[in-house]
């Protein structure tokens, strides 16, 4: 008794093993050139400058203390009202530059914040005041 293979009993089935190993070709490829960056929060005491030079006493001054209160003419201002305050100062003034004297435990993000608002408001030069600088 011989067996015939006929047409009819033949399924439909498609190999799927090239396309496992298709897939697992493309996940070995985005393992390795993705990079995973974890970020990581610093927490820095920023010293004195060695090479700090003497402000100009012509030069705006505005305090920030530890609290984030900033002052402007010793007076207690908003952060959106700085720039108001320091465009119609300088436009008063032919020195153009603002020294900020910050405590040190202050965060850079509020640092930067009054930077922003200081040359928004005209400023040329932005200092920061260093622990020697008066």
């Amino acid at each position: 008794m011989k067996r015939s293979v006929s047409l009819e009993d033949t399924s439909d089935q498609v190999d799927l093993s090239p396309l496992i190993d298709m897939v697992f070709i493309l996940l070995i490829f985005f393992m390795v050139t993705t990079t995973f960056i974890k970020d990581k929060e610093l927490h820095l005491n920023r010293p004195a400058a060695s090479s700090s030079s003497s402000a100009s006493d012509k030069s705006l001054r505005v305090s920030v203390d530890k609290d984030r209160k900033i002052y402007f003419n010793s007076e207690e201002v908003a952060l959106w009202a700085l720039q108001g305050l320091v465009s119609e100062s300088l436009s008063k003034k032919d020195n153009k530059d603002v020294l900020v004297k910050v405590d040190q435990s202050l965060d850079t993000k509020t640092l930067i914040d009054i930077v922003d608002e200081l040359k928004l408001g005209g400023a040329e030069s932005v200092g920061v005041a260093t622990s020697d600088e008066g």
